[in-house]
């Protein structure tokens, strides 16, 4: 596992393992805004607050969502790259819901 904590092509993303499946988003981000992830251009589906999660690929229901290279948690239902990663889709495998 590449731990190695870097920015992703977009300044406003950080990815904090290469493996992960969402960036974190160092400032808010708009539906519309378009983001430069390992080359690839992303439109940002929801409005993502400074700190939280964005899908970077499609997460399917049941679905890993790896932060840190870890899994933090399953997806509750399909998760569409650009789309916000939280507690309305995500369900925490270690704390109770």
């Amino acid at each position: 596992m590449q731990t190695t904590a870097s920015f992703a092509d977009d300044p406003r993303l950080y990815r904090l393992a290469a493996e992960d499946n969402i960036r974190v988003a160092l400032k808010e981000l708009q539906p519309g805004e378009r983001v430069l992830v390992d080359g690839q251009w992303l439109e940002i589906r929801d409005r993502i607050p400074a700190g939280h999660k964005v899908a970077i690929r499609p997460i399917g229901p049941g679905e890993k969502v790896l932060k840190y290279g870890c899994p933090i948690g399953s997806a509750t239902e399909p998760i569409q790259p650009g789309q916000h990663v939280h507690t309305h889709n995500l369900r925490s495998d270690y704390l109770p819901s």
